[in-house]
């Protein structure tokens, strides 16, 4: 019996191994051909024949290694376009569609030359192009990398608690967002520290929640606005704190607006606390904290983030809370006459013109029909942006939109006639009832950077034509060889 028994084990590993040995055998293989393979891939572990000196330049050994440059740097012996032949092709170009009319610049960007003029000193309504001077004028201000801080403070009364606006009006409902712009701090996370300093605190509740917009003062609604804008939801009243720029819902951009944003942000605040486990009483009051007391805090997207969303997206009630923060840095009040006057302040520190008959500023976001502002002072701010001294001001550079592709901007440039321009152009719009302006930088065809502003007013309503002439008009730079 044990012989059988033996026997049927030798049978048994006999027959293992013969299935094993196959497969043993391809693994060997394989691993032989993979390790040729690997060693042809890896120099130094076998000596393989170099490409013959007659083959390709593409396939031959590199020499040295590329820099890795995105973006190639502008030769500055590019040939500047011949104001002659430039003026002719614009002139031709940049006609208005019935009424009214356009003035107009080209400047380059390097030696400040201007090579295209078309009343371009003449006071015009520049509509949303405002908007390029609050920007600079809030860089240079605030600085780039500067937040704004929302907190919660404890009231005189332990059991209150008090939301602190600090000029962030891109607050988010819901959990701080890292790397958003719009929702970067958010009131869920705020309410969830508040919640655990509420417990270390001992404070069981119910709380009171108030809120504190002193931050900003004077009326919340410019008297320069039309109140048919207003209604429309162009803007709203401005507090130093809201939800979604003052809209409703981040998706929201059009339509009634909260007309208390402070408040309308507090009672969300108070649904979050209700939220994290903290028992609130009904109702919010405005109030203030005591500032030694911090409960909880969060900070705003970078200034320089918040610029470029303004710019992209021309968002009016975003353009006048910068405006607002910068006249608190520049040592006004924080009100809409405050805000003027620091963007002036700070126009005039670039150099630019500044005289109230050649400047005149009725809010910084470009709703009022009253601001006056000429095509070549918008082109020396972008000229500012683009080539100056301030390299602050560099970080606006991504805010402006970009011709058929983004922000304003994502819908134009797709005619025939415009199309040249598309993906190339870089410019901020403006646009009221009889109003439409284009203020931007371009490089062209030789590679020369170029900054313009084009500024139409006393336009038909409506008349596409004039839209079309001005991106005609910005196509011509963008393809122009103009030699």
């Amino acid at each position: 019996m044990k012989g059988v028994k033996n026997g049927g084990a030798r049978k048994r590993v006999s027959t293992a191994w013969g299935r094993l040995k196959w497969p043993m055998l391809l693994t060997l293989v394989l691993l032989c051909l993979g390790a040729i393979v690997v060693a042809g891939m890896v120099p130094g572990l076998l000596s393989a024949p170099k490409p013959s000196p007659s083959a390709p330049p593409w396939q031959q050994e590199p020499d040295h290694l590329s820099e890795a440059n995105g973006v190639l740097p502008l030769d500055p012996d590019a040939p500047v376009p011949v104001p002659a032949e430039l003026s002719r092709l614009l002139n031709g170009a940049l006609k208005p569609s019935g009424a009214g009319s356009i003035t107009g610049i080209v400047m380059d960007a390097s030696t400040g030359t201007v090579l295209f003029d078309r009343d371009a000193n003449a006071n015009r309504i520049p509509a949303s192009n405002m908007k390029l001077l609050t920007a600079v004028a809030a860089l240079k201000a605030l600085g780039p990398e500067s937040r704004f801080t929302t907190s919660v403070l404890a009231g005189s009364d332990a059991s209150t608690v008090v939301l602190t606006g600090g000029g962030d009006v891109l607050l988010g409902a819901g959990a701080s967002d890292p790397g958003a712009v719009m929702g970067r701090s958010g009131l869920a996370t705020l309410a969830s520290d508040t919640a655990a300093s509420l417990a270390t605190a001992g404070v069981k509740g119910p709380v009171t929640v108030q809120v504190d917009d002193s931050l900003f003062s004077g009326a919340p609604l410019n008297p320069a606005w039309s109140l048919d804008d207003v209604a429309a939801g162009e803007t709203a009243p401005l507090f130093s704190l809201a939800l979604n720029s003052g809209r409703y819902s981040p998706t929201l951009t059009t339509g009634p607006r909260p007309q208390d944003s402070a408040v309308t942000t507090a009672q969300a605040f108070a649904e979050q606390l209700v939220a994290a486990g903290v028992q609130v009483s009904p109702g919010v009051e405005r109030g203030e904290g005591v500032p030694a007391k911090v409960l909880a805090a969060a900070e705003s997207a970078t200034v320089s983030e918040q610029v470029d969303l303004m710019l992209e997206t021309s968002d009016n009630f975003l353009a006048e809370a910068l405006g607002r923060m910068t006249a608190i840095a520049s040592g006004q009040e924080g009100t809409y006459d405050g805000a003027t006057s620091a963007v002036r302040q700070r126009l005039g520190e670039l150099g630019i013109a500044t005289d109230p008959k050649q400047l005149q500023l009725a809010d910084v976001s470009g709703l009022a029909l009253e601001n006056q502002v000429s095509a070549h002072q918008f082109a020396e701010v972008v000229r500012a942006i683009t080539s100056g001294p301030d390299l602050s001001l560099r970080t606006a550079l991504d805010g402006f939109p970009v011709a058929g592709l983004t922000g304003t901007l994502d819908d134009r440039y797709v005619d025939p006639s415009t199309a040249q321009g598309a993906g190339l152009v870089r410019a901020k719009t403006g646009t009221l009832n009889t109003v439409i302006a284009l203020s931007g930088y371009v490089v062209d065809a030789d590679g020369r950077l170029l900054v313009f502003s084009f500024i139409g007013n006393g336009l038909e309503p409506g008349a596409a034509g004039n839209k079309e002439a001005m991106d005609r008009s910005a196509s011509v730079l963008a393809s122009c060889g103009c030699r």
